[in-house]
């Protein structure tokens, strides 16, 4: 009997872990990929991506060649090293192994979960989009696989490159007809700009789909709404932030998640996909929520100064230069009263405007509420169980419009930071016992959020699971 065990018999509704995590078994997973990748394309698809940039990530390995000059010179981010438990083999082993995790559910007091590759997300990194939805559907057909013997506890995630709205869409009905029901993509993609020189990388920036995409994903968001799967994400700015270090890891993790994910949300938000789409629910894996929490209060903050009607009032052509200039005169000193007419040209001439001055346009924000309701229900957020932010999220005194935001535990089990497979559950529920959430508040963060994010897109997703009547009874609750 667990402490984690007593936990889940202690509370009285299931617990559904929204982020657990598999580490796939290397050869494997290699067998799989370059047998489908041949099938698909042929040898030439295989050496495609035999000498791409994209591979499976191996945290053992990943240092070899942090030797070379090009490191510096470069500027190279220090990657995830190191990222997988050695200390308790029996944790290990359960990483790799789905029908050991399975066994292990109620040990780990969980009811239901979420589970999500590990080293196939380099994947999502594969430049050439042709190759990285092949390897995406070499990957799903793998996963969908093993997992099957298990789905009334456990639902796999498939991977969803996301080079192209095209491309995204083949990955997610292929993922559908394999009876996947819960994907996860990058929270960007690389767009490159101008020539590549002759030395040094190519510059780029990062596309977040919505506001300024190189692409309409609209037909992508389409998709998810149509099959009913919430795509979650699953992104960090680790590799990719002009701050980050060449020597610690640590450095680079530490809001790596949080960064990507408030670039994405913000870009979904005021690139109106939201508006666009209310039925869609995003979810943001392993970031936490505090991140959201800022986001949501800093754009009810900018929208009540900056919206289509307060924007006016920062209109340069419409300040009283004759006005001003009453008090410059009055109340200036020497220098300034010396160039009085050059100050006059100044403050009159011409502004510049841009194309649109009503930058949350493309959301129809009309009255406060609206940002509150285009931005609580679509967005979920994955916390890891020892955040202690996670209680800002019901903190519906500090929220605007008090405002309960839908984080959801997520244990990460099998990553380095999950020391103890069995303790993510007891560490959420001491946040109850010590008064920073309430009974409800956690019954929200590991049941009712995990249901709505999934069951809200697909009424059918819990069915045939463990958990199907209690979902039910959440999704009818919510219909009232």
């Amino acid at each position: 009997m667990t402490k984690a065990a007593d936990v889940r018999k202690l509370v009285d509704h299931p617990i559904i872990d929204a982020d657990g995590h598999f580490v796939e078994i290397g050869p494997v997973l290699e067998e799989e990929l370059l047998t489908y990748l041949e099938d698909a394309g042929g040898r030439q698809m295989r050496d495609r991506y035999l000498s791409g940039v994209g591979k499976p990530f191996d945290t053992s390995t990943v240092l070899s060649d942090r030797d070379s000059p090009s490191v510096k010179q470069n500027w190279r981010s220090m990657p995830s090293w190191w990222g997988w438990q050695t200390k308790n083999t029996y944790d290990r082993a359960t990483a790799h192994l789905p029908k050991l995790m399975y066994e292990r559910m109620d040990e780990l007091g969980i009811d239901f979960m979420l589970v999500y590759p590990s080293t196939v997300l380099g994947l999502l990194d594969v430049e050439d989009g042709e190759v990285a939805g092949a390897l995406s559907h070499a990957a799903n057909r793998w996963l969908a696989s093993i997992f099957a013997p298990y789905k009334d506890r456990m639902a796999v995630g498939g991977i969803i490159p996301m080079n192209t709205p095209q491309v995204g869409i083949a990955a997610i009905e292929h993922a559908v007809s394999l009876g996947l029901k819960t994907t996860i993509m990058a929270s960007y993609v690389r767009r490159y700009l101008g020539e590549k020189p002759a030395n040094g990388p190519q510059a780029y920036r990062l596309d977040a789909y919505g506001i300024d995409s190189e692409y309409d994903y609209d037909p992508f968001w389409a998709k998810c709404v149509e099959v009913g799967i919430a795509p979650l994400v699953h992104g960090s700015h680790q590799r990719e932030r002009i701050s980050r270090s060449v020597s610690s890891y640590v450095y680079n993790h530490i809001g790596g998640l949080a960064t990507a994910h408030e670039s994405l949300a913000k870009s979904l938000f005021l690139g109106g996909v939201t508006r666009r789409f209310p039925e869609l629910r995003v979810g943001f894996l392993e970031g936490g929520v505090s991140w959201a929490c800022s986001l949501y209060a800093d754009l009810i903050g900018h929208w009540s100064k900056r919206n289509g009607k307060a924007i006016h009032d920062l209109d340069p052509d419409r300040l009283d230069v004759d006005a001003l200039m009453g008090f410059v005169k009055k109340y200036g000193d020497e220098k300034v009263l010396g160039s009085i007419d050059k100050i006059r040209q100044h403050f009159a001439k011409p502004a510049a405007r841009p194309a649109q001055l009503d930058e949350f346009s493309r959301a129809v924000i009309e009255k406060v509420e609206d940002i509150r309701d285009l931005f609580v229900p679509n967005f979920f957020f994955g916390c890891e169980a020892d955040d202690p932010l996670v209680a800002w999220a019901f903190a519906d005194k500090v929220n605007p419009m008090g405002a309960k935001l839908r984080a959801m535990i997520g244990s990460d089990i099998s990553h380095w930071d999950v020391v103890d497979m069995t303790e993510p559950v007891e560490e959420a529920y001491e946040m109850v016992e010590h008064g920073q959430i309430t009974a409800d508040n956690f019954r929200d963060f590991t049941f009712s959020n995990p249901v709505e994010l999934h069951a809200g897109m697909n009424p059918k997703f819990f069915e045939g699971t463990v958990v199907e009547k209690q979902a039910a009874a959440v999704l009818a609750r919510g219909a009232k």
